[in-house]
């Protein structure tokens, strides 16, 4: 299992280089955006980017994890290069079609689209990048399954490059406001897919897999619901805000996402980008629910942790990047949605048992159901309590989907987890932050020490109640006593 782990490990640790590059991306914006666009059209631009991403979501078709399970799985493996090449098709005439669909019928309606105040001069370029997107992200799939984490890297690297230098140079120069941003979009999202697909060349097989179609829409059309629900759970209170308030309450309650996502794009999503593969090869196989607990364990103290890190400094962190004070408040927001994103990077591996069986019809159930409360608390409450009870319905439907989810997956493949150090995992950082919250003081100078002191004390506090096993104890106490503490670290990550 510790081979496993290290290999595991090792392409998370590269996985997380492109995500800590998006992420560091958007932070080095924020001070950018928001000394030149106001606080209303930066709410306009949360919406056409959520909107953008509901949209790829919807016609990728599922088929970026179908590619993942017929790359890896035994009864494919012969067929991989022409299926690659069938789902590449499959997906560029749907999603051209539909977009070209959209498109007029959005011309026929007439300018703004209702309630949105999205205006074709928006709407039009965004429709371009949700088609270069859909293809994207079916092509980073790929390269994704064939665990070739090093090309994922400079293929996201570039991209976010290309996009940083676009948008500084459209929204300072050539002073465009938000559709520049767009603009930057479409252009490095084209070059992407131009780029991955020469890259790719290699791997396709031109010939068209007809019956493979049945199969890996059987697969993946559960997942559009499954995906679309998980959309509606992230992103409908952006939505349900600006009808029931205003741009200005979208500005603030996404700005708060957008730093809580830290914790998404430098932890959760290099683990879920490495998961299912490695899951796939492992299961069935001996040791594999193990490994899958473990995992799960270890999985979940990292992103505690740092979620409590990242929610006792959002204060700090939001006036730093937000130059503009009426940006400020929205500092509020990042405790409850960072502990709302860490439900969620768990139930990842609460659902192993679903995606491990090809169950996914009740993935898709069981995120319809959190979605729909979600919608209907935050329908009901936004008005009275304003946009920080967006963050609170989140957190719940999560919780929520979280318990579903175990609990559904057990009855396709048990996996045992170890429920009590998650618990309490998720009891210390919470009560450490609300007790650190209670006697903040608003002096830096006071405060900082205080929060330092409460995250460097946290794995210290997991030892008395039996948290550590004896071989982890003894491995960190081989690191902490060794003199060449960094050459023990790569000695144990087997580089």
């Amino acid at each position: 299992m510790i081979e496993n782990l290290k290999s595991f490990l090792k392409h998370s640790a590269v996985y997380s280089i492109s995500n800590a590059a998006a992420k560091a991306m958007g932070v080095v914006l924020l001070p950018l955006y928001t000394k030149y666009i106001s606080l209303s059209d930066f709410g306009l631009l949360a919406l056409v980017e959520i909107t953008i991403i509901v949209l790829v979501e919807f016609l990728t078709l599922g088929q970026g994890q179908a590619i993942v399970m017929f790359n890896d799985s035994v009864d494919f493996r012969d067929k991989k290069r022409s299926i690659f090449y069938t789902l590449t098709l499959l997906l560029a005439s749907v999603s051209a079609v539909s977009l070209l669909f959209v498109g007029a019928a959005v011309y026929a309606y007439g300018e703004p689209i209702p309630y949105l105040d999205i205006d074709n001069a928006l709407l039009y370029p965004a429709l371009i990048v949700v088609f270069f997107r859909v293809l994207n992200n079916l092509l980073l799939d790929k390269v994704r399954a064939e665990e070739k984490s090093v090309l994922y890297t400079i293929a996201n690297l570039s991209k976010l490059l290309i996009s940083l230098l676009l948008v500084i140079l459209f929204i300072t120069y050539y002073s465009t406001g938000i559709i520049g941003v767009i603009y930057a979009y479409i252009i490095a999202e084209g070059l992407l897919c131009t780029g991955l697909i020469l890259a790719m060349l290699k791997e396709y097989e031109t010939r068209i897999e007809k019956g493979i179609v049945r199969t890996a829409l059987q697969f993946g059309v559960p997942l559009i619901f499954t995906n679309l629900a998980f959309m509606l759970l992230n992103v409908s209170d952006r939505y349900i805000l600006k009808a029931l308030t205003d741009n200005e309450s979208v500005a603030l309650y996404d700005l708060g996402y957008r730093v809580a996502g830290i914790i998404n794009m430098f932890i959760i999503m290099p683990f879920m980008l490495t998961l299912m593969p490695q899951a796939y090869k492992m299961y069935k196989q001996p040791g594999d629910k193990r490994y899958y607990s473990k995992l799960m364990t270890y999985f979940s103290f990292v992103v505690i942790w740092l979620g409590l890190a990242l929610s006792l400094f959002s204060r700090e962190i939001i006036k730093i990047f937000a130059l503009n004070p009426d940006y400020w408040p929205a500092y509020q927001v990042v405790p409850v949605v960072t502990l709302a994103y860490t439900l969620m990077g768990i139930r990842l591996f609460a659902v192993l048992g679903q995606y491990l069986t090809r169950n996914t019809k009740s993935v898709a159930y069981t995120t319809l159901i959190a979605a729909a409360m979600n919608i209907a608390l935050n329908i009901i409450y936004i008005p009275r309590y304003g946009l920080l009870t967006a963050a609170w319905t989140t957190l719940i439907a999560f919780a929520l989907l979280l318990v579903m989810s175990y609990a559904i997956s057990n009855r396709y493949y048990s996996i045992p987890y170890e429920l009590w150090k998650l618990f309490l995992l998720l009891v210390l950082g919470i009560s450490l932050y609300v007790a650190t919250d209670y006697v903040y003081s608003g002096n830096f100078l006071i405060d900082a020490p205080v929060k330092l002191a409460v995250i460097l004390i946290f794995p210290l506090l997991l030892y008395p109640f039996g948290f550590y096993e004896k071989v982890e104890i003894e491995k960190l106490r081989q690191i902490a006593f060794a003199k060449d503490k960094i050459g023990m670290i790569k000695k144990f990550l087997g580089r």
